[in-house]
């Protein structure tokens, strides 16, 4: 069981491509080296474990919002794997299929994240989860987008130490988390990942 996030930038041709530097560096943090892929000039592959479908979507949504007025658009897909080839583009598999059609739907749901898995329950909730989030995350703006893309990346880090990383004050690191919601977003992740455990072990 692999997953796969498929996504790509929204508006990219009338913003400055400062996004494409943001976006190859959290593909490599997320992934190593060799399994992302970004082709057709703004859209992009990677493969996640499927625990982190939800921390890894919402640290690439961070990276890019850093880039103001950029965004991104993004389907989870979880499944198998049926080939591996050295390009992820041409990899098969129920992973590749559930992600191209979770970000194939997002223009028609009004949405810029969805996941799509072979149970369509598990799909249902988490995807009502998502859209409630999102009304968080598609309105980050610049400070919010560093201090969630900074906690991210520092998971044991306590508020104290981002803002020594981020050269902020303590209570502008705590302010900028607070707007994003960043301790539901945290939530979301929890459940997301009790939900999917559960589905996996069935």
């Amino acid at each position: 069981m692999i997953c796969i996030l498929t996504g790509d930038i929204v508006g990219s041709r009338k913003i400055k491509d400062s996004w494409l530097l943001s976006l190859k560096n959290a593909l490599k943090v997320i992934s190593g080296q060799n399994k992302w892929e970004i082709y057709r000039g703004d859209s992009f592959q990677v493969e996640v474990e499927p625990e982190n479908a939800i921390k890894w979507a919402a640290y690439i949504k961070a990276c890019i919002r850093v880039n103001k007025p950029a965004d991104v658009r993004m389907g989870i897909g979880i499944g198998d794997l049926k080939s591996k080839r050295k390009k992820l583009s041409e990899s098969s598999g129920d992973a590749f299929v559930n992600s191209g059609a979770a970000f194939d739907g997002l223009k028609q749901a009004k949405v810029n994240l969805a996941v799509k898995t072979d149970w369509a329950d598990f799909d249902e909730e988490i995807n009502i989860l998502i859209k409630l989030a999102l009304i968080a995350m598609d309105s980050w703006g610049v400070v919010a987008a560093e201090m969630v893309k900074l906690a991210l990346e520092h998971e044991d880090a306590v508020q104290s130490e981002l803002a020594a990383l981020s050269g902020r004050t303590q209570s502008s690191v705590s302010e900028a988390l607070t707007r994003a919601h960043y301790s539901e977003l945290l939530e979301m992740d929890q459940l997301y990942r009790k939900k999917l455990n559960l589905m996996l072990s069935k």
